[in-house]
């Protein structure tokens, strides 16, 4: 948002919660002033159907742009980690632009092999890709962000919504004014440029925002590098407004992954193996609007068309190695020949190696969808009663190509050099290219009405449909056609106690369809890497997740002192026919599966106070995932392996790679007209390590950070920012995998056995910038 003055560039932080302080939402309503204060809420992705939070039956907080921007430039992923309570960020890539989120025990990530339960919508388009179902933040204009809803559970969200939604509402023209220009950078080599500019003239609107960021990382090998331009152009009628938007947006952005621990006790910036690079470019064009028949009934509609693409390398431990028998071939972990195309055998062209295997994928996807709903506020039986009706359509198709090469590994930094064998075994690896077209429609409701002034009764009923036909187009196994479809029904209640207290509690369904990379490596005969090498194999089973909440949230003021705010919520997810990535017996593989139920858990607080030059908030989660069902799976490279080399995850195991418990909190105060200063913090549980579904090995190690940030307005247009991150320098993971580690020679660690393998979070880092607004 426009920083217009130095009172509003100093505002403390804030996140929107009913009865918080006054914030602009669109309508021109405004949070935070009692008695008459509400805080809009969109009940569907579309824009333009918004209801008081009050009346809802979930959870469900709004970040605003200042929110994201509170520690320098615009960070949604620091924002949400940070000021949330219920959710947390992992990097199994060790690229902080392709952080893993997960919600309420349930994930949203860039990374294939990632059970996705979480959607993602940016002014009323789906944003989870199509082919796995990956959200990639890099993409993202955060600069750009106006606001972002973080929605409980509700059937209305479609397809994949299991652990609720991320309803992202970007700027334009009307609901931005101004413009302002970042420049800053710090460690690492970290460097940002970015701006934005809003401008109205009559019945038009204008917005731009660009930004440019480069970091070289902490790591061997690590990088970023980000380019993004959003464009909106606007008309608004008195009953009428259009929207038309572009999102390009292009990044290259290197991970060195997770590395085993003795070797990162000897040279914490190294990388096991390499390379491990994603490349994507994406172009979205979205034409999104609302018309009002009367101040009570309004349509809203919006269609899309987007192109992405993606290119993956990924360097890895080999899975053939020279044969024993004096042949002089490379034979596979079953001791048969390798072979190339056409059936060739590889010779052991490096007189004994050493070996390694890049794995290497491209996926284009041409997306583009509609929906459309209305929306009537009325009376209802002399009751007032809100309710929404629509329909959607999203397709795609995508054209997938998969190899795998065989060649050397670098002596001390361990990158895969070529040019090699391509590896082409039936039965192990083979060259895939496979077309995908799919088609998702659903079909929703959702109707809230007052019973009397303070009891609010909500029902919701979504039908969602999904038809994903696979085309092998090099004759292979990998065709097929699949399709499900679900009616997933929710409701609740929500009552206003007092006018500082509202009691909510709801229940709602909702599945997910397995996605196209899912259907093509569901079987443990011929597995995939995480770079994905698919097979045809049974169809899997869609995910139904069981959602019951309650809470109680509410807001009042201490006398002349200050506003507390609250949120306090409890909540579990049963999921029938969940779907996780399992290890293969082949090094590097494995599969996707139904494996039974699981449960998701636990307890949210959400604590805000506000008062004259400053303010605070503290947040506590507790989330208890687990297995319901049981199921053996190969051990991989987990040390507790049993005689046959499987581990047996047992009912009531915790699901890997989620805190147990986790507190976060931070305060701003201004400390003179011009100054703040302010901080957070996170404190978080172990986890179990990714491989160690069975609980035998022990937890990643748990973890405290610290990060402080200060601002002045030095006049009423230009500010100076500044950031220390990790200001004890602590070493510490945020996740943690097993490595064969006995495959690859570790040049530092020389001898080296421990399989454990951890992503490391940044150290000490110092940032600054300067602001320019207009």
């Amino acid at each position: 948002m426009y920083l217009a003055s130095a009172a509003l560039c100093l505002l403390p932080a804030r996140a929107v919660l009913a009865q918080t302080v006054p914030t602009p939402v669109p309508g021109g309503v405004t949070a935070g002033i009692e008695p008459e204060d509400i805080t809009v809420i969109g009940t569907s992705p579309l824009p333009g159907s918004g209801i008081d939070r009050d009346r809802l039956p979930a959870a469900t907080v709004i970040l605003t742009a200042h929110d994201l921007q509170l520690t320098g430039t615009a960070d949604l992923l620091h924002a949400l980690d940070s000021r949330l309570a219920g959710v947390s960020l992992n990097s199994a890539s060790g690229n902080p632009y392709q952080p893993t989120i997960v919600m309420n025990g349930f994930q949203a990530s860039p990374l294939q092999g990632t059970s996705q339960g979480i959607a993602v919508y940016l002014d009323g388009v789906r944003f989870n890709q199509a082919f796995g179902d990956t959200v990639n933040w890099d993409l993202i204009p955060d600069l750009a962000i106006e606001r972002v809803a973080v929605e409980g559970s509700n059937p209305v969200f479609g397809l994949n919504a299991l652990g609720g939604a991320l309803n992202v509402r970007m700027k334009n023209g009307f609901n931005s004014k101004g413009g302002e220009f970042d420049l800053s950078g710090g460690s690492f080599g970290r460097i940002v440029a970015q701006g934005d500019y809003a401008a109205r003239r009559g019945n038009w609107g204008f917005y731009v925002a660009a930004r440019e960021v480069h970091e070289d990382g902490w790591r061997d090998l690590q990088s970023s590098d980000i380019q993004t331009l959003y464009t909106d152009l606007g008309w608004k009628g008195e009953a009428t407004e259009v929207h038309g938007s572009l999102d390009l947006a292009n990044s290259v952005l290197n991970g060195p992954g997770t590395s085993p621990v003795e070797l990162l006790r000897a040279d914490p910036r190294a990388q096991f193996t390499a390379p491990n690079q994603m490349a994507n470019k994406f172009i979205q064009f979205a034409l999104n609007g609302r018309h009002s028949f009367t101040d009570t009934l309004s349509i809203q509609g919006q269609a899309h068309y987007d192109y992405f693409q993606q290119r993956v390398l990924n360097g890895n431990a080999p899975n053939d190695s020279p044969c024993d028998d004096g042949s002089g071939l490379m034979c596979t972990d079953d001791g048969d020949p390798s072979t190339t195309r056409g059936g060739a055998t590889i010779p052991d062209f490096l007189n004994g190696g050493p070996y390694s295997e890049l794995d290497l994928q491209t996926t284009n996807t041409n997306g583009y969808g509609v929906s459309m709903q209305e929306t009537e506020t009325h009376s209802l039986f002399g009751l007032r009663n809100h309710e929404v009706a629509g329909v959607s359509f999203d397709g795609a198709q995508t054209m997938f190509t998969g190899s795998a090469l065989l060649g050397g590994i670098t002596p001390v930094t361990r990158v895969y050099y070529g040019p090699g064998y391509v590896i082409d075994e039936p039965g192990e690896t083979v060259p895939v290219r496979v077309r995908v077209n799919d088609a998702y429609v659903g079909v929703f409701g959702t109707d809230t009405i007052d019973l009397t002034p303070r009891l609010s009764l909500t029902g919701s009923i979504r039908y969602n449909f999904a038809q994903i036909n696979l085309a092998d187009q090099n004759g292979g196994d990998l065709s097929g056609h699949h399709a499900y479809s679900a009616i997933n029904p929710g409701g609740g209640i929500s009552y206003r106690l007092t006018e500082w207290a509202t009691i909510y509690g709801g229940y709602a369904e909702a599945n997910r369809a397995p996605t196209p990379a899912e259907l093509s490596c569901a079987g443990p005969q011929n597995a995939c890497s995480l770079a994905n090498f698919f097979v045809g194999d049974p169809d899997l089973k869609q995910v139904r997740a069981h959602t019951f909440e309650a809470g109680l949230r509410g807001g009042f003021a201490i006398g002349h002192a200050g506003r507390l705010s609250y949120d306090l919520g409890l909540f579990r997810t049963d999921a029938d026919n969940d779907i996780v990535f399992i290890n293969s017996e082949t090094l590097n593989r494995a599969f996707f599966a139904n494996i039974g139920a699981t449960r998701r858990q636990g307890g949210k607080v959400h604590l805000a106070w506000q008062a004259d030059g400053w303010s605070a908030w503290l947040n506590y989660t507790h989330t208890d995932a687990t297995y319901r069902s049981g199921f053996v799976e190969d051990a991989g490279s987990n040390p507790a392996a049993d005689d046959d080399g499987n581990i047996t995850v047992s009912r009531g195991n915790r699901l890997p790679g989620i805190p147990l418990d986790k507190l976060t909190g931070g305060v701003d105060v201004r400390i003179t007209p011009i100054w703040t200063v302010g901080g957070d913090f996170d404190l978080q549980g172990g986890q179990y390590l990714y491989g160690d579904e069975a609980n035998l090995t022990p937890r990643l190690p748990g973890f405290f950070v610290l990060n402080l940030h200060t601002s002045v307005q030095v006049t009423r247009t230009l500010q100076l920012f500044g950031s220390i991150s990790n200001v004890t320098d602590r070493n510490y993971y945020t996740y943690g995998t097993f490595s064969p580690t006995n495959s690859v020679y570790l040049s530092q660690a020389p001898g080296a056995t421990n399989p454990r393998s951890y992503s490391p979070a940044a150290p000490i880092g110092g940032y600054g910038g300067v602001r320019v607004t207009f």
